[in-house]
Parts: structure tokens; sequence; C-alpha cells
């Protein structure tokens, strides 16, 4: 039998509280089967001491049903979890053993939905312009980063308003910079009528190599706008950078809330806090200062108090954050002081106020 073939078997070994298998994680090392013995060899990055030990048991219990074995051998190698905010979480192979944040980045917060279709492209880029202009009214600008992590379909770029390539300095990506936010995005490095076409390890690579590779240089905040779901980007995010905490941003109805509990379902797994809920497309108000709730009304908060958090906000539907997308500038640049511009700004307020206490030593 070949180490291929042992390591089909493996693949029905869950990682505790994950869907996917220990193969696919990486960590699997070594497996084979020689006069009957068969050898396996883990390697892992894990505080929590069960976890070896469950892993060994799972993977002896898998060998033991596979014809011709009649000794089995696992060998376990686990590193210590340099990062608390992906304790318990697997590590190695693709996924990396050490979770390295730049020393520069003082606070690290993930943008996530379940879902797909709740604007959480357009209320990251509104975030961070918001962020970065309270942040430049207290003496401190250009210490707002953002990081668009959807792979497949970057949208950041047109968002902010930003074309072009990063310059390479050394071994680091310089990231380019608008409306007083860093930037980086695949959106940058493929031409825009090349698909990615990409396994999971490619996503988790790149996803590192933009926290590492990236000279992202002195940052209060970087944002980290994610994919919908809860699969390779979200979990490669926990293994390689701690993350002080995400939010999470939903539309009203239940088609958008349901999925959106379950992505902070997989934070909190991770032991990464929620720092609340967003709320978006909450309303729309007609010409006559009539507000229709469109998408159903308290989504948001319903969300917020099933996760054990708050709501951070209410963001309007309405055509000029739209606009904004399309054109390059997010409406909290073009209008500071409209409703959706003052939303905007209270929640990047309570968000810095929220990381102020306690600070979060970085790595």
């Amino acid at each position: 039998m070949t180490s291929d073939e042992i390591k089909e078997h493996l693949k029905q070994v869950k990682y505790p509280g994950f869907s996917r298998d220990i193969v696919s994680f990486g960590l699997v090392r070594s497996a084979g089967v020689f006069d009957g013995v068969a050898k396996v060899s883990l390697s892992l990055t894990t505080s929590d001491p069960k976890v070896p030990l469950h892993l060994k048991t799972e993977v002896e219990k898998c060998l033991r049903v596979i014809p011709g074995v009649k000794e089995i051998l696992v060998e376990v190698s686990v590193a210590p979890a340099k990062a608390p905010a992906a304790a318990g979480a697997p590590a190695g192979g693709n996924l990396g053993g050490n979770s390295a944040a730049p020393k520069t980045i003082r606070h690290a917060v993930a943008i996530a939905s379940g879902k797909g279709g709740v604007g959480k492209s357009t209320f990251s880029v509104n975030l961070a312009a918001a962020l970065a202009q309270l942040l430049t009214a207290q003496g401190r600008p250009g210490r707002v980063g953002l990081m668009d992590c959807d792979i497949y379909g970057p949208s950041v770029p047109l968002m902010m308003g930003i074309q072009g390539r990063p310059e390479v300095d050394g071994d680091s990506l310089v990231p380019l910079e608008r409306h007083g936010v860093k930037v980086m995005s695949m959106g940058f490095l493929v031409d825009d009528n090349t698909p990615v076409v990409w396994r999971g390890p490619m996503i988790m690579k790149t996803i590192q190599q933009f926290v590492q590779n990236v000279r992202w240089g002195e940052l209060d905040i970087l944002l980290v706008d994610l994919p919908p779901g809860t699969g390779d980007a979200q979990l490669s995010l926990v293994q390689t950078l701690p993350l002080d905490g995400a939010i999470i941003v939903t539309t009203p109805q239940p088609a958008a809330t349901n999925v959106a509990r379950k992505g902070g379902l997989m934070f909190q797994k991770v032991n990464v806090p929620i720092l609340g809920v967003a709320e978006n497309m909450s309303f729309f108000v007609d010409p006559a200062g009539n507000r229709h709730a469109l998408f159903g009304a308290g989504g948001g908060i319903l969300t917020a108090e099933k996760l054990g958090t708050i709501l951070l906000g209410q963001v309007p539907l309405i055509p000029e954050i739209r606009e904004g997308g399309d054109s390059g500038t997010p409406i909290v640049v073009s209008q500071p002081q409209s409703v959706a511009g003052h939303t905007f700004r209270d929640i990047a307020g309570a968000l810095l106020t929220t990381l102020a206490k306690p600070a979060t030593p970085r790595m």
C-alpha cells in the first residue's frame, strides 16, 4: 500500500471543531505500511493538550480497519501555538505553523459574513475610510490598512478607486494608498480578464504573503475583508494573523442573518472575539421622508444577541453608497455629512474605543 493510499484513508480523520481533514490541513508529514506495520507521522501547532491525543486515537482507529495492518505506530510532533487567537486550531503544511503578524500592526480586525451579497466589501471600504478620517483628525494619518482577501472576486480596488501594480521593495510588496488607507488586493496582481482558478493551498499561501510580505508600515488598525463562507481563506487567516476580533456584516432578512450567525460561530470556535454586528441595507428613506424596511427589520440585533455581542450600527440602503463604490470614492469621503457618512464614522469610533480597552499586544 502506497503513502497516497494511506493518506486517502486518513482523510476520514477530521481536525477537532472543523469539517476539514488532517490531510488537507497538511498535518500528515509521512505515512506508509511496511511488513504489516502502519506508520504515520503528524506535525501540528496547538496549545490544547487534548488535540494531539485525540488525533492519535482517531488515526489509530482509522488505520486499524485497513486489511493487512497488524501493528500501528503514530508519531505526533507538537509545537506550541504562538498566537492566542489561533489557540487549538490546526497549523502545519500549507497552513503554516507560525502565526506571525508584523510588529508594526497594532490591531487586526476581520470583516466577515456567512453569505455573499450583503455588501461586506462596500462596508469594509467605507469603514476603512472612516477610520482614516478619525485617526487623521487625531494626528495619526496613514495608519489604516485594508487587506482584500477575496481571491476570486476582488472588488476593493474598484471601490477604493485604485489602479496599477504595487511596487516590490526587496522581498516585500508596497501597498497602494488612497483616501488615507493602505490597500493590498489580488485585484492589483492579476489582469481584469484573468480569472483566478486556485485550490485551497494557493489561497492560503496568498493570504500568508499578504500578511507577512507586504510592507504595511506603522498601522493602528488593519481591516481584513474576507470572502463569504467559512472556508480556506477564513481558516488560513486565523492561523497567520493574530486577530483582535471580527465584525459580522448582515442584512436584516433571515436568509442572511441565519448564515451570518454561523460565520460568527466559526470565529468564536477559534477563539476570535466578535466585536459586533453591522446591519447593512437596513432601511430606505423615500423622497417624502418615509422609512421602508425593504429587507425586513430586526435581523441585525437578533444576530448580535445570538452571538453575545452588540449591534454596531444600521447602514441605510441608498443609491449614493452604491455610486460611491462604482466611482471609487466611498460615501464617507464624497458625502461625509450624510446619514451614511455619520453612521460609518460612528461605527469606526465605536470600534476604536473597543480596541483601546485594553490594548491587545501584537506578536
